[in-house]
C-alpha cells in the first residue's frame, strides 16, 4: 500500500489522457512492524481526475493482519509488573467493525500490591485483584490531516472491589485511554499515507474523510477518501524523480 502506486498511475492515466473516469489501484500487500509483531496490510482502491483539477484518490485499507496479532501489539503497550503496584495483563484482545466505528473488546487481569518493611523484611500485599472486560467504541476521525481515534468505553465488566475500581474513574480511565492510544498509533501506521509519498506530495495530499467498514467475516477495513492538489505536469515531475 502506498500512494506512490497511486501517483504513478496517476501520472499513466494524464499521460495517456485515458477516457476511463477512474483507475483502479490493484492490491498492494507490504508488511509493518508493530512493536516487535510483523503485521501484513493490504490496501486498493481507484484514481480519478476530478473537474475542480485535484485528482481523487479512494483507499482501503485491510486491517484483518492487524486484528491476528492484537493481543500481541496492545500487550507490548498495556502489560505491566511492578512487584509493588500495578500488574496488568492483557489476556485477550478483539476488535471487530461496527461501520463507521469498531468495537475494542479487552480482556484484562488487573491486579495492585503494596509493599512493607515488617522484621527487616519486605512483606508484599495484595490490595485488589480480579478479570475484567473493558468494551472500547473507537471512532476514526481526521485532525490537521491526520487519522485519530475517538475512544469511547462502552461497557466495564468485573466483579467485587475490581469492578468497583474501574468504574470508579481513574482506572477505567486510564485503560480506555491506553488501549485507544496503542489502537491508534498502529492504525497511523497502517494507512501512513504521507509518510510514504515523495517530498513533492506530502503536503498536496489532504485525507478529507474516514471510517471504518466491515469487510465481510468480521474482518475490518479503513475505508480513506482524499486528493492530491497538483496539476498534471507537478504530479508528473515528482514521480519521475
Amino acid at each position: 500500500m502506498n500512494l506512490v502506486l497511486a501517483a504513478l498511475i496517476i501520472a499513466s492515466f494524464v499521460e495517456a489522457q485515458t477516457s476511463e473516469p477512474a483507475l483502479k489501484i490493484p492490491p498492494i500487500k507490504t508488511s509493518i512492524d508493530l512493536d516487535g509483531q510483523s503485521v501484513e496490510i493490504t490496501a486498493w482502491g481507484t484514481v480519478s481526475a476530478t473537474a475542480s483539477g485535484p485528482f481523487a484518490l479512494a483507499l482501503t485499507v485491510d486491517l484483518g493482519g492487524f486484528q491476528d496479532h492484537l493481543t500481541a501489539v496492545l500487550g507490548a503497550q498495556l502489560n505491566k509488573s511492578d512487584p509493588c503496584g500495578e500488574r496488568i495483563t492483557l489476556e485477550r484482545a478483539a476488535l471487530t467493525p461496527q461501520a463507521p466505528s469498531s468495537i475494542l473488546t479487552a480482556n484484562v487481569n488487573y491486579e495492585r500490591y503494596t509493599c512493607v518493611k515488617a522484621f527487616g523484611k519486605q512483606v508484599v500485599k495484595k490490595l485488589v485483584g480480579g478479570h475484567g472486560v473493558i468494551e472500547v467504541k473507537l471512532t476514526p476521525e481526521v485532525a490537521d490531516n491526520n487519522i485519530s481515534l475517538d475512544a469511547e468505553v462502552r461497557k466495564l465488566d468485573a466483579d467485587g472491589s475490581l469492578g468497583a475500581l474501574l468504574r470508579s474513574g481513574e482506572l477505567g480511565d486510564t485503560l480506555r485511554q491506553d488501549l485507544g492510544d496503542s489502537v491508534e498509533s498502529a492504525i497511523q501506521k497502517s494507512a501512513d499515507l504521507k509518510g510514504t509519498l515523495p517530498a513533492e506530495l506530502q503536503n498536496a495530499v489532504t485525507i478529507q474523510n474516514i471510517h471504518f467498514a466491515d469487510g465481510g467475516a468480521g474482518r475490518l477495513w479503513l475505508s480513506i477518501a482524499g486528493e492530491v492538489r497538483l496539476s498534471a505536469e507537478q504530479l508528473r515531475r515528482a514521480v519521475r524523480k
